[in-house]
């Protein structure tokens, strides 16, 4: 029997090479402001980028659904877990997203592992951008098909790679990239699916809510239908501020899924109360226009905060027919060296603002950077004070250096 007496030269590697991850333990509500062993840090590393987390309506709809329905689930969707709740909500996310039928999953992580491995096996090939989500990768990987990578958002190499004698053919990519921010160009890749009869697969999870009319998404905000993209994946935590996620298309798509999605059969439901509040942040979504109004303008003002600071940052925008660019709430600021990424995100830290360090394996090596992400609950007071306190960092590590 091994006694993991290699794992602590391992770990101690990884704390030398700046790759060393720790938890925080959070003493407070999510929001902007957090408490964190007993200080109030402003907060710009958060998913919940429309500040629904914890939105009285969410929250009074979680309550009640407790009374209502109890905590636990108590089983798997097909046998007694499956709630009016949960129901409710799949319809009106497939109303939401414009779609056929929707499936919930416990998590994103299980949606995205259970559609890909459903939908392709031995003998077919499932093509992705390098930079999608570890998820999106691992189910790729772990379903059994040809795996294909091609180049960050490169349609003619995807084309390129097009061709084989496979049997089906899965386009995989996320809509809003997560470590970077940018969009993929889903228009073209919607194009050359229907041209080379490939399937197309398009995790939004960092676009529904922020982009798009009403916040359907990056796939709302291009127009493109169920035919366009038959597959569809959200997820609950980001712009909904809840938990959970989910599988959008036909009804085709989700009869099979419920049939052979392992993710989905061999594992407990969501408990009720998320879906029932995930119903209330849906409504919030919907209606409050203004908070991606507010993303928007307060993504524009930190991007050109960061770049009259002469800071390196990823180009998240993208030409629309609209008068004003598309903004993503996710603005990265690549640094390069791992260690020197955690120690200006301990000095950060330091003076009150809580940014996250993300370095290889999430990202390329050479590209750590500081994933800043805005909420529509921040104030544009204090996104020049993070700029602030990123130039004060940035120069500090600098004269260290010297």
């Amino acid at each position: 029997m091994s006694d993991f007496s290699q794992l602590p030269a391992e770990l101690q590697a990884h704390k030398a090479a700046g790759l060393y991850r720790s938890r925080r333990v959070i003493e407070s509500p999510q929001g902007i402001h957090l408490q964190v062993n007993g200080r109030s840090l402003l907060n710009f590393c958060s998913n919940d980028y429309l500040g629904l987390a914890n939105h009285p309506e969410v929250v009074a709809a979680f309550k009640k659904a407790v009374d209502d329905y109890g905590v636990g689930s108590g089983s798997a969707h097909l046998i007694c877990g499956h709630s009016r709740a949960h129901h409710a909500l799949e319809e009106e996310l497939a109303d939401f997203t414009g779609r056929d039928k929707v499936l919930l999953f416990s998590t994103g992580y299980m949606a995205n592992l259970g559609v890909i491995s459903a939908l392709v096996g031995r003998g077919d090939a499932v093509y992705e951008d390098r930079l999608n989500h570890a998820s999106l990768l691992d189910g790729g990987l772990s379903s059994g098909a040809r795996f294909k990578r091609y180049r960050h958002a490169d349609v003619a190499h995807l084309d390129s790679q097009l061709h084989g004698p496979w049997g089906r053919s899965l386009i995989v990519t996320d809509g809003v990239f997560s470590m970077d921010g940018d969009f993929a160009p889903l228009p073209e890749l919607a194009a050359l699916a229907k041209a080379k009869k490939a399937w197309l697969m398009v995790d939004d999870a960092h676009g529904l809510g922020v982009l798009g009319h009403k916040g359907g998404g990056l796939v709302a905000h291009y127009g493109l239908t169920q035919q366009h993209v038959p597959v569809l994946m959200g997820t609950l935590g980001k712009g909904f501020g809840t938990f959970g996620a989910f599988i959008a298309g036909s009804e085709t798509l989700i009869e099979t899924l419920i049939q052979k999605a392992r993710s989905y059969i061999f594992t407990t439901a969501l408990p009720p109360a998320f879906a029932e509040a995930t119903r209330a942040s849906l409504k919030r979504v919907i209606a409050d226009d203004w908070r991606r109004e507010r993303l928007k303008s307060l993504a524009s003002r930190f991007r050109t905060g960061a770049e009259q600071l002469g800071l390196e940052c990823v180009q998240t925008t993208v030409a629309t027919e609209a008068s004003e660019p598309l903004w993503s709430a996710i603005q990265p600021i690549i640094i390069g060296d791992s260690q020197q990424t955690v120690t200006i995100s301990e000095r950060l830290l330091a003076a009150g603002f809580l940014v996250s360090a993300i370095r290889p394996p999430t990202v390329p090596k050479g590209s750590a950077r500081l994933r800043v992400t805005l909420s529509a609950l921040h104030e544009e007071q204090q996104v020049d004070q993070l700029l602030t306190a990123l130039e004060k960092a940035m120069l500090s590590l600098t004269s260290a250096s010297d």
